[in-house]
């Protein structure tokens, strides 16, 4: 009876069914990016938790698909109560997981359940879909019509969550976007064909009830997430935001400040200088010219700050990917205090772009190039310590110029520090080890490179020995001094007895970001 009262009451071909299958293939699409984004956030390891919850989610699509076929009847109904179940799942979804944010481990779970659940029910719309739409299409064409709206609407919810939805939305209110999207789906649906189901009374209470919770979450969402966020930090947030390619913390306590990169910890104005002085004042003084820097990562501003404290540098290029960090880092007014406005200084240029690909395009030469990125954690930040980024940067070196890249942590990471010590050395530069102790990042590890003039050749006896004749007489520096240079260069006789045996780092083995997981004095 429904089956025929569908068919009467059906616009030719079923355009309705296809808008509606393009739209949840569009909101099915984001939601696997979404419960993606959140692992990767809150468990760590994105490309590992990317591919484990896509993985599950295919699965349970696989599962959903074979669980269609026991629904036999009231196809129209069922359709309806799935995009219902998928708008609640998919909005409340972030909500739930920040949440219950203070137990890792639980948080996974719930992660992954979610996925699991998003995903059967994501399985479970397609065949019935096609089973709908067999009435006004015969075989062939229906099944490749179904596939071809749903592969089109994935393509675009692919668009608009990395260019709209996460950057605008950021990972609070894209899941309840995204329910409104199958809730919209379901009230269309049910509007259009409301005469036909055999269920009218309660679908006209759950198609109202859905959109009332969605805005019930949306209201409530920021708070909770809030929550949830801040029991990730020890002190206040007092800035968050989502950028398209990471999200930015900044808390607050007794007139400190702390920035945070998905949850890593960038710096703190408490002992910045700590980092920040080593890392661009033995490059800077030891450098045969430097008119021309480049700073590769670096965006918060506070490198470029200690740059310009040379009244020789006459362009400094700073390139980071997220102009996000840069754009804060010129309006905050803690990161402007902090950079002392460096980045609006007339002889920097900021790049907003990949470094890899900038140095790939560039024909530039630079006198002195400082890199400061996050710790090798995941293969796409692998690259930027491998011995192919490093020879790229070589080539952008003019003789005598001089290299320098945070090398993470020689006590908690130390075969990955070696690893990079190794890797430099291996791209053709004479290099050197040194580190700092910041009390709130504790050991610090930095890796020098030289490239020498070609007249003469230069061994790391003799760059170390360059280094630690370094006073530093012209610039003005908080901790910063001969016998701090002379402290830094030193180290204890196991703790670099593992270089022979770590692998250099290159886009074929990643190998610096295996290291980097397998933590401390772990050299075998």
């Amino acid at each position: 009876m429904q089956q025929a009262a569908t068919s009467r009451s059906a616009p030719g071909r079923g355009w309705l069914l296809k808008a509606c299958i393009f739209a949840t293939g569009m909101s099915g699409i984001v939601a696997e990016y979404v419960m993606s984004t959140l692992a990767g956030y809150l468990l760590g390891n994105e490309v590992v938790q990317f591919a484990l919850v896509i993985s599950v989610m295919l699965f349970a699509m696989g599962l959903g698909s074979r669980l269609s076929r026991r629904i036999e009847k009231d196809l129209l109904d069922s359709f309806i109560v799935l995009e219902l179940a998928l708008a609640l799942l998919c909005a409340s979804s972030a909500v739930t997981v920040y949440a219950l944010a203070f137990s890792h481990t639980f948080v996974g779970v719930v992660i992954y359940a979610y996925a699991f659940a998003i995903g059967l029910l994501i399985g479970l719309e397609i065949p019935l879909v096609t089973r709908i739409n067999e009435r006004y299409e015969e075989l062939r064409v229906n099944v490749s019509s179904v596939m071809e709206h749903d592969y089109y609407g994935s393509l675009l919810g692919g668009l608009l969550f990395a260019f709209v939805a996460l950057p605008h939305l950021g990972l609070t209110y894209t899941p309840i976007a995204l329910g409104a999207v199958d809730a919209l789906v379901a009230v269309v649906l049910f509007l259009r064909y409301r005469d036909v189901f055999r269920y009218q009374r309660a679908l006209s209470v759950a198609v109202a009830a859905v959109p009332l919770v969605l805005g019930g979450l949306a209201l409530s969402a920021r708070p909770i997430v809030m929550y949830g966020e801040q029991r990730g930090y020890r002190d206040p947030i007092i800035f968050e935001e989502q950028s398209r390619y990471q999200k930015l913390v900044m808390t607050e306590w007794r007139g400190d400040h702390w920035f945070y990169l998905d949850g890593s910890l960038q710096f703190s104005t408490f002992d910045e200088a700590r980092y920040h002085e080593p890392l661009v004042h033995p490059a800077m003084q030891l450098a045969a010219s430097r008119g021309r820097v480049l700073l590769l990562g670096a965006g918060d501003g506070l490198a470029v700050r200690e740059v310009l404290k040379y009244g020789d540098v006459e362009s400094v290029t700073l390139v980071d990917l997220d102009p996000a960090v840069t754009d804060l880092a010129r309006s905050h007014p803690v990161l402007r205090e902090q950079n002392g406005g460096s980045l609006d200084d007339p002889r920097v240029e900021v790049v907003n772009g990949d470094a890899y690909s900038y140095l790939e395009r560039s024909g530039e030469l630079f006198d002195v190039i400082i890199a400061d990125f996050p710790d090798p954690k995941s293969i796409s930040l692998a690259r930027l310590y491998s011995v192919q980024f490093y020879r790229l940067v070589n080539r952008h070196l003019g003789s005598g110029g001089v290299f320098v890249t945070q090398a993470t942590s020689p006590f908690f990471s130390q075969k990955a520090f070696l690893s990079i010590l190794k890797t430099v050395s291996a791209a053709d530069f004479t290099s050197v080890p040194y580190r700092n102790h910041v009390p709130t990042l504790g050991e610090w590890g930095f890796v020098l490179g030289m490239k020498p003039p070609a007249d003469r050749q230069l061994n790391a006896g003799a760059l170390k020995a360059a280094l630690e004749r370094q006073t530093f007489p012209s610039v003005e520096t908080q901790f910063l001094n001969a016998d701090a240079m002379k402290h830094m260069l030193n180290f204890g006789k196991d703790e670099l007895a593992g270089l022979r045996s770590v692998q250099v780092s290159s886009e074929l083995n990643h190998a610096v970001a295996e290291l980097y997981r397998s933590g401390r004095w772990d050299l075998n």
